[in-house]
């Protein structure tokens, strides 16, 4: 963790919300893969959040998982492990937008901070979930390991319909739009007309 201070009041609060957010179940799986898409030269973590972070803090695990999933050119050039914070976050933001360019959205992407200073590990491990869930849905030879770690992204399906197709389709009332079948006006009065009340004495 960076050198700063206990949190208190509200910083706490938030913090805390985070920190509940983190799997250690993912954590393991997370790991699992890594080990088994970069081989043992990447070495496991000591099991918990401050060894998940302390692993994957310097951006060369991450940079050499990235590296493994690309077919020809590796993304990121130079890997070399440093004790100096700007190249760690340096190699952390090659990942990030390594991983980007293979297809991770934005949406999922976390932030350098949220690892080198472990602010939101949990955002960490949902990027490297959903990178793991493209790897398999590319199948393209270079995912290693188990595919049910992660689950598959759905993929377009997309339909050509023939103009003669498409003409029968506007001739159909859909049934959302409700039926008029057995329909009629037997039994009804006309509208407006006033309610006739009859004295029969």
């Amino acid at each position: 963790m960076a050198n700063k201070g206990p949190a208190y009041g509200l910083s706490r609060e938030v913090q805390s919300k985070i920190d509940k957010k983190y799997d250690p179940e993912l954590e393991d799986r997370l790991v699992q893969w890594i080990v088994a898409q970069c081989g043992d030269s990447v070495g496991k973590p000591q099991p918990g959040k401050q060894g998940f972070q302390q692993w994957l803090k310097d951006g060369c695990v991450l940079c050499e998982l990235i590296n493994s999933l690309a077919k020809d050119s590796k993304p990121v050039k130079k890997i070399q492990s440093s004790p100096m914070a700007f190249k760690q976050m340096e190699q952390i933001s090659q990942f990030l937008g390594a991983a980007e360019r293979y297809g991770v959205t934005k949406s999922d992407m976390f932030q350098t901070v949220d690892l080198w200073e472990g602010k939101d590990l949990a955002a960490v491990q949902m990027t490297l979930l959903a990178l793991g869930s493209l790897a398999v849905t590319k199948d393209d030879g270079c995912y290693r390991g188990d595919p049910s770690w992660f689950h598959k992204k759905s993929q377009e399906n997309k339909r050509e319909f023939s103009d003669e197709q498409l003409k029968e389709g506007q001739s159909v009332i859909g049934l959302q739009m409700g039926t008029n079948k057995g329909a009629s006006q037997a039994g009804m009065t006309g509208y407006g007309r006033p309610r006739q009340i009859l004295n029969n004495q």
